[in-house]
């Protein structure tokens, strides 16, 4: 079978190597002849993943089409999708969550609890809204790894906001950040992934550290699981989903956002769990039943990212350190440049004992710095 990637990062290297399992021949198209998923691949497309004829070009021949990003051009996938090739997710689900406005206005038309919001066309419009303040403000395409998003407590930083189509998000009182991977197969068979506990870098607005299975209640993983199956039934399309979510002070569960691909908060899984969620993606992909999601032991995950002030050719000190720890897992994704804040890799750990895992992850994080 002929299965197309649209992008060509870190999450495309990593489900490439999931896939020499399965008897698949690989296509990638990425603009970057040296980004990390072109040399794994069978056949390597140089081109723009947004242009609708580059991408019409790269998938008319080929069995299945998905993604590893969502700013793809959705054009290309539905013409592709009428003349029969399968796209995973559909292309009507990637439409829907590339775009921060449709994607909460589908929360809101599914009855799906998430903080409330407003959409401001301009930095005009933002500046209408002193009342609705404090809140996020988060561009409605293009933003990534914390990027497109700004927190305004004041209207005295209107002036951080976006002069362009986005949501204005009421600010709630975060006790968690969680998340979860569900897989659903083209046969509608649904795999629920443990819950995953999130802690951020406030100041990059990236993943800090991340622990699996969440330290929640019982309660609240069932109410979490819940409302995630909801939404990600409301899409009707196979695939691999990520859904963020914030557990509130009043232990009040809502939906932050949702992506149709593997993603960083399932990271772990590659040695955490008996199935990892790229190789349930190839499940899906090629219509195999889907894998045992179940947890081996709990793990830690620590991104690997640029120092602040350091642009350039990419070097881990302390690497061989983290390498001589016991059952930690070292993931490089191949990126030659690093700048600060850019994600070079990742350290999963597998402990039975959730504080020594976090104990750990620490541990990691000041021993090895990606520099240049």
């Amino acid at each position: 079978m002929k299965v197309g990637i649209l992008g060509g990062g870190q999450l495309g290297r990593m489900l490439l190597q999931a896939a020499v399992n399965y008897d698949v021949e690989t296509f990638v198209l990425e603009n970057d002849a040296d980004c990390p998923a072109a040399h794994l691949c069978k056949n390597f497309v140089k081109g723009d993943i947004k242009n609708f004829e580059t991408v019409y070009q790269f998938g008319k021949n080929l069995d299945v089409l998905t993604i590893e990003i969502e700013s793809v051009n959705v054009d290309a996938l539905e013409k592709l999708e009428s003349e029969g090739i399968k796209i995973i997710p559909t292309s009507a689900t990637i439409r829907t969550i590339k775009n921060k406005i449709t994607q909460k206005n589908f929360f809101k038309q599914h009855q799906i609890p998430t903080a409330d919001f407003i959409i401001t066309k301009n930095i005009h419009e933002l500046q209408t809204q002193t009342k609705f303040l404090p809140a996020v403000h988060k561009v409605a395409e293009g933003g990534y790894d914390g990027k497109g998003v700004v927190v305004m407590k004041d209207e005295s930083q209107f002036f951080i906001g976006f002069d362009a189509p986005a949501v204005l998000e009421k600010l709630v009182e975060i006790k968690k950040e969680i998340a979860v991977i569900i897989a659903v197969a083209q046969n509608k068979q649904i795999a629920i992934y443990p819950l995953t506990e999130m802690v951020f870098d406030e100041k990059l607005n990236l993943l800090d550290y991340q622990i699996s299975p969440a330290t929640v209640t019982y309660e609240i993983q069932k109410q979490a699981n819940e409302i995630a199956l909801k939404l990600v039934k409301a899409f009707n399309s196979a695939g691999i989903f990520a859904v963020e979510m914030f557990v509130t002070k009043n232990n009040e569960i809502l939906i932050n956002e949702v992506a149709p691909r593997v993603h960083n908060s399932g990271h772990h899984t590659i040695e955490a769990n008996f199935c990892s969620q790229f190789d349930m993606l190839w499940r899906v992909l090629l219509n195999y039943p889907l894998g045992n999601n179940s947890s081996i032991l709990p793990s830690a995950l620590v991104n690997l990212i640029g120092e602040e002030n350091n642009f350039g050719l990419a070097k881990f000190d302390g690497l061989n350190e983290v390498m001589k720890m016991q059952n930690a897992f070292v993931h490089l994704y191949g990126k030659k440049q690093t700048k600060p804040g850019r994600k070079m890799g990742h350290v999963t750990l597998l402990n039975e004992n959730v504080e020594e895992l976090i104990s750990l992850a620490h541990e990691v994080k000041s021993k090895i710095k990606v520099v240049s």
